[in-house]
């Protein structure tokens, strides 16, 4: 299926060649082969934004349970609208905000206990790559200063000259030229430039996971391509997993392996990228994949076909969050917020119209979207 860009080719679950495994992750395999604690997991962690002068709360993610695994590295692509709740899952995740109820866990420690040494470690496993290219640099500094900073803060060099040959390598790892990027100002660099060294530096630190939030959205769409490929070879020539996080489902649909669909901070589908990109089962995913631009001079894009507005259940906190825009929404969405059914081996759907199919567990939604 086509939808703007090819789908790569890929190689799932591979690692790099003759890379070691990390004494710390031998701990925690069970025999070997299963892996026993997620490198990180969100365990029901919902968060509520409290609204000043008398407002009501918004809920930005409602229990969410998400184990990522170090043993198996994969990029897994959250998509929604706006204030479905992605971003909000990257500042957990990173430990930048605090759950307002469940826990956030690495290597099954709730971050919010972790000590110096902890911390230390996690910063190393957990890297991000955030969404302007611009604005993650100081423009009194040249760009060496994001790349060395780290070098030195972790004690990656035992000298400048290694520096030196460590921040070139990871450079053209994504692509770019050291002769042409150390020295400038940011500047001086294309969005793309300062993004991929953006890449650079999380993947000095030898991360397990990379959280990239929006990582191409204020890319020129020329370069998008180029960025996106170099997040596709540190999965499948490193063995770094990442949180693809975009509201953009072409490009999801382009490098990633799963994917997780949120609604009003809800999950509406998740499973493999294939099988919910090419027939997608929940309506709210159905209505996504609908919008995205194709060659049809026929249609009419001022017209929502099918669409119905019902009451706001999410206000009252009872019901489907997706009932008021449903074509098939009835009476029972109405009443309680719906499970997540297994509908198949590597897909589950958040709608009563699947109810006939058995219920996911509550901390088994990594099933679905391993590969």
């Amino acid at each position: 299926m086509s939808l703007l860009y090819p789908s790569p080719q890929r190689k799932r679950g591979s690692t790099a060649p003759g890379e070691a495994l990390d004494p710390l992750d031998s701990r925690f395999r069970g025999n070997g082969e299963q892996p026993t604690v997620p490198l990180i997991e969100t365990v029901d962690v919902s968060k509520r934004f409290v609204g000043g002068l008398g407002r009501e709360s918004t809920l930005a993610l409602a229990g969410l349970s998400l184990a990522i695994h170090a043993e198996k590295p994969s990029i897994i692509a959250v998509v929604g609208e706006s204030g479905s709740g992605k971003t909000t899952l990257a500042r957990l995740l990173l430990g930048l905000a605090e759950p307002t109820g469940g826990e956030v866990r690495y290597r099954g420690s709730d971050l919010r206990k972790l000590k110096r040494e902890g911390w230390r470690a996690f910063r190393r496993d957990v890297q991000a790559v955030f969404q302007d290219p611009y604005g993650a640099y100081n423009p009194f500094y040249r760009v060496d200063h994001v790349l060395t900073t780290p070098v030195r803060r972790f004690r990656l060099a035992a000298s400048r000259a290694q520096a030196k040959e460590l921040i070139g390598e990871v450079l053209r790892a994504v692509g770019l030229r050291p002769q042409e990027i150390l020295g400038r100002f940011p500047h001086q660099l294309s969005g793309g430039q300062r993004q991929r060294v953006m890449v650079a530096r999380a993947l000095l630190l030898k991360p397990k996971l990379i959280v990239a939030d929006e990582p191409v959205s204020m890319v020129d769409a020329s370069l998008r391509a180029t960025i996106l490929g170099s997040l596709r070879k540190l999965t499948d020539e490193r063995g770094i997993s990442i949180l693809y996080i975009t509201h953009d489902l072409a490009t999801a649909y382009q490098v990633s392996d799963s994917i997780l669909v949120l609604y009003r901070a809800h999950v509406a589908e998740a499973g493999a990228v294939e099988e919910v990109v090419a027939a997608p089962r929940h309506p709210y995913t159905q209505l996504l994949i609908s919008a995205i631009p194709r060659a049809h001079a026929a249609r009419d894009w001022l017209t929502q076909e099918g669409e119905t507005r019902r009451g706001d259940p999410i206000g009252t906190g009872e019901g489907c969050c997706f009932a008021d825009r449903c074509p098939h929404a009835a009476r029972v969405c109405l009443g309680a917020p719906p499970g997540l059914y297994r509908t198949d081996p590597r897909r589950a759907v958040a709608c009563v119209r699947f109810s006939h199919h058995p219920a996911l567990p509550a901390r088994a939604l990594d099933e679905v979207l391993s590969a």
